[in-house]
């Protein structure tokens, strides 16, 4: 396939997509309508599109086509024409670490700039070391596996088997390439949960006690509701969300789990929901919270490109909100665990503040999850517990 054919293909997709729903989204849809495209034109197309954006803003006066030579020499360590054509003076050095990548770049344009890569970086939780978490972006994060520590090695061997490379993380936790079709190696998810690295360490904060009634009021696909049944199966559970559609995923992942004790509800938490819950106190509440998503942009790079920061301000005011809604159901002396998957401090530590200014609650502990160092989700989580 030649260069030329390559470029036109991605300058379609690029002109063709406005940010405004997920890529791999947009992918799926723009390729059944372009059926033309072979295999090869998908593949490549692919993987210049999310290797552009992995870019963010950087180098942004630049040609379209020299900045995606850029973030696919950055992103990659294997060739591409793209690569040869635009970039051949570094063909040889496709394989050095994206550290060594960064400085050869830099060297040749003194205009970029790593911290425009992610040019929200005044924004950012304060714990967070910049270098490493700009540097992540040119990372392919991990598909990460919560597994039954009883079924650990025989999916070890089934995924070996069928040439999976893996990684064991902790005896519960396993590594695998980003983009594994699972589906077609272990069909059943009885003994394990597509679950990200940091939102299992997320766990470590939950501490549920023995018949304990908890409420995880923005369940979402239920991820956080499973890590806390594994973690103490006498837990009594009411789940939770504003979408009926996401319930219904939960339900589905629920029964193939082997789940089934468990209420739900559809609940908007901006309301007053005292008809629904007015005789209800919980043991402990997961706030998932509603946020900009940013700690899992290294899955999602075209957010890097297209989000826009005044987004921040309306989470923040989203997240407080819930927060201050959800509380009463709450007894005393017990926890609620604030949990985002962003890296803005006015979604973190900004909330923390108000909360503790605003609310009978006390703040126990809170931390920002590094995933960028793990190749996983950044994410945040605050313990509290009530006065």
């Amino acid at each position: 396939m030649k260069v030329e054919h390559q470029i036109r293909a991605f300058e379609q997709v690029f002109k063709s997509y406005d940010g405004t729903q997920p890529l791999h989204r947009f992918l799926f849809t723009y390729f059944k309508q372009h059926k033309q495209m072979g295999s090869s034109d998908r593949r490549w197309a692919t993987r210049y599109i999310y290797s552009f954006f992995r870019l963010g803003k950087a180098l942004i006066k630049e040609d379209t086509i020299l900045r995606l030579a850029v973030s696919d020499f950055l992103c990659n360590q294997t060739l591409s024409l793209v690569i040869e054509t635009k970039l051949s003076q570094f063909k040889e050095q496709i394989n050095l670490s994206v550290q060594e990548k960064i400085a050869l770049i830099s060297d040749e344009y003194p205009s970029f700039k790593l911290s425009e890569v992610f040019i929200f970086n005044e924004n950012l939780s304060k714990d967070i070391e910049k270098q490493d978490f700009y540097e992540s972006f040119f990372i392919q994060p991990d598909l990460f596996l919560r597994v039954r520590p009883s079924y650990i090695n025989q999916l070890i061997r089934t995924l070996k088997e069928a040439e999976v490379a893996v990684e064991e993380i902790s005896k519960t936790t396993l590594a695998l390439p980003n983009g594994t079709k699972l589906e077609k190696i272990v069909p059943s998810q009885q003994y394990y949960q597509v679950q990200d690295l940091s939102s299992q360490k997320t766990g470590d904060f939950f501490e549920p006690q023995t018949w304990d009634y908890w409420w995880d009021c923005c369940a979402a696909s239920g991820g956080k509701s499973l890590l806390l049944h594994d973690l103490e199966p006498s837990v009594q559970l009411l789940v939770s969300d504003v979408r009926e559609n996401s319930l219904n995923n939960l339900e589905e992942r629920f029964r193939e789990a082997g789940l089934k004790k468990y209420q739900k509800k559809v609940l908007d938490l901006l309301q007053n929901n005292d008809q629904d819950l007015h005789h209800y106190e919980f043991d402990g509440i997961i706030l998932d919270a509603p946020c900009s998503g940013s700690g899992t942009w290294g899955r999602t790079p075209e957010m890097l490109y297209y989000f826009d920061a005044h987004k921040i301000s309306y989470f923040s005011k989203l997240q407080t909100a819930i927060a201050g809604n959800v509380v009463k159901y709450l007894k005393i002396g017990k926890p609620l665990v604030y949990i985002t998957c962003s890296v803005f401090k006015q979604e973190n530590e900004d909330v923390v503040a108000w909360i503790v200014e605003n609310l009978p609650l006390q703040l126990e502990k809170m931390e920002v999850i590094k995933g960028y160092k793990d190749k996983a989700d950044t994410m945040f989580i605050a313990r509290f517990n009530k006065k």
